[in-house]
């Protein structure tokens, strides 16, 4: 399944330096496993994010351990001193195996 996920860079503009944020989202259940169906009575199994992975370049620059608790369409936010002109990936894992990736470029001025 693919999920959408939206990053942005806040300024729009910057240049090598400067320190930028990082927001992003995943629209993801985050279904804990402990909550029934209202239609079916049935628990609905647990599906939720468990690894957040961002890279600058070739260079992994952070990672998050993520459990259930995370509310749905998680949000993450970060500062990242911008060095190069090179992509940002971010990579969301998931319990059920899912992985989701988005890139933007950064391009400083």
């Amino acid at each position: 399944m693919s999920r959408t996920a939206l990053i942005k860079v806040k300024p729009r503009r910057y240049k090598i330096g400067d320190i930028v944020r990082i927001d992003s989202v995943i629209m993801h259940p985050m279904h804990t496993g402990l909550v029934k169906d209202k239609k079916t009575g049935k628990i609905i199994p647990p599906h939720h994010i468990n690894k957040v992975e961002v890279y600058y370049g070739d260079q992994l620059v952070t990672s998050l351990d993520v459990n259930a608790s995370v509310s749905a369409n998680p949000y993450f936010s970060f500062n990242l001193k911008i060095d190069k002109k090179a992509p940002l990936k971010i990579i969301w894992r998931d319990n059920k195996g899912e992985v989701t990736e988005k890139v933007v470029k950064i391009k400083p001025q």
